[in-house]
């Protein structure tokens, strides 16, 4: 899979001008993980979905030419087998991932989950927890919601472990 390149729709704030595109690769362990979002709010240059399929088949799943990886995960046990099997196909591939961003369903993480993220952690760069915001389900565009403090932080954070600059948000 080439990547693809995003133009993160903005508010047109002077704040919002004045955010960076950061150079960063997101993908998907699975389909519904909350990729497409993560790289409209952070704001990523590049969204490739979910790299689940290529996974099965066997094929590479990304060609990042040494920009940082963000794989976004939901928190279920089911997901961290996904992420599990992703971030090992990406390590046989020389890829590394500088984080793994575990977007919340709204339910609680299992102690499964919990458990199997734990194992993931020693082999990527960091982990970060993103929380549930409802309100994200409500919009076209992410960017026009006023995130909670703990969904800033968490945004902060992915954007520390890319090397993008933290402590932004609205």
């Amino acid at each position: 899979m080439s990547l693809r390149q995003t133009e993160p729709t903005r508010a047109s704030t002077a704040q919002e001008e004045q955010d960076e595109v950061l150079d960063v690769v997101v993908a998907g362990a699975h389909g519904g993980a909350g990729t497409s979002t993560l790289t409209a709010l952070l704001p990523a240059a590049w969204d490739m979905g979910s790299i689940k399929p290529l996974l099965e088949l066997g094929r590479s799943p990304l060609r990042t030419k040494g920009r940082p990886v963000v794989l976004v995960v939901r928190n279920t046990a089911v997901a961290a087998k996904d992420a599990t099997a992703a971030i090992g196909a990406l390590r046989d591939w020389e890829e590394r991932v500088s984080a793994l961003a575990i977007v919340s369903d709204g339910g609680p993480e299992s102690r499964d989950a919990t458990a199997r993220f734990a194992l993931l952690n020693a082999r990527v760069g960091g982990v970060v927890r993103v929380p549930h915001v409802r309100a994200l389900r409500l919009v076209e565009d992410p960017t026009v919601v006023d995130l909670p403090g703990k969904a800033r932080h968490a945004l902060d954070e992915l954007r520390r472990l890319v090397g993008g600059s933290g402590e932004r948000g609205r």
